[in-house]
């Protein structure tokens, strides 16, 4: 669930103002505190936890006009600007409304299959070790991706099988999205994979790789 999600119930309480005030400029914990009325040992504690959550982090240390010890800078962490936004699912699924609508489906295909290949140029190409290893090691992009997945072995063949799909909102209108993570998969584990996924209100992902082409 994203930040956004949450909406007012977020944004209202202490730790919401808090990186409300972040997302608009580093300050120290005084700063917070100051703005926020709080005492800087409740700041500090309410700090603690949102970087443990990897929201905030320190950037730096700011000096003051005197010889004391500089204060700590605390900033919203880049990784989590995105918890912020609604505007991905929307944004994805129109561009694939256009994608389709504009394209003939071999193209269209064919440049879902780019996204798979540089997706998986990014997650660092084909996975060493076995068969098994690779297959695994692709398990857990999918699972890095929002992916609820697991590996079943079945009738001489693995399978990659997740209980929800992270790109439902897509999916549900245009299963050409999974010739992405199909070509992703495959390049991970570096063998043909089969997409076998399951579609409805509910999409579920699902890919099959034939050990028998390299072996466990």
């Amino acid at each position: 669930m994203s930040i956004a999600s949450l909406g007012a119930r977020f944004l209202d309480s202490t730790r919401g103002q808090m990186v409300s005030l972040l997302r608009r400029g580093a300050r120290t914990v005084e700063d917070l505190a100051g703005a926020l009325g709080l005492t800087n040992n409740a700041i500090r504690n309410h700090l603690a936890t949102l970087e443990r959550d990897g929201i905030v982090r320190q950037e730096g240390v700011r000096r003051g006009p005197g010889a004391g010890k500089p204060a700590v800078v605390y900033e919203l962490h880049p990784d989590a600007e995105p918890l912020f936004s609604n505007a991905y699912a929307p944004v994805l699924r129109t561009l694939v409304d256009v994608l389709v609508a504009e394209l003939p489906r071999e193209q269209a295909d064919a440049v879902m299959m780019r996204v798979g290949h540089q997706l998986a140029a990014g997650a660092g190409g084909r996975a060493p070790g076995d068969l098994a290893a690779r297959v695994k090691a692709a398990a857990a992009v999918l699972t890095s991706l929002g992916g609820d997945v697991e590996i079943i072995e079945d009738e001489g063949m693995l399978r990659i099988r997740g209980c929800a799909c992270p790109l439902a909102a897509t999916v549900a209108d245009h299963h050409e999205v999974c010739r992405a993570v199909e070509t992703l998969v495959g390049d991970v584990v570096g063998e043909p994979v089969r997409l076998q996924c399951e579609y409805g209100a509910r999409p579920c992902c699902c890919f099959a790789i034939e050990p028998a082409t390299s072996g466990l």
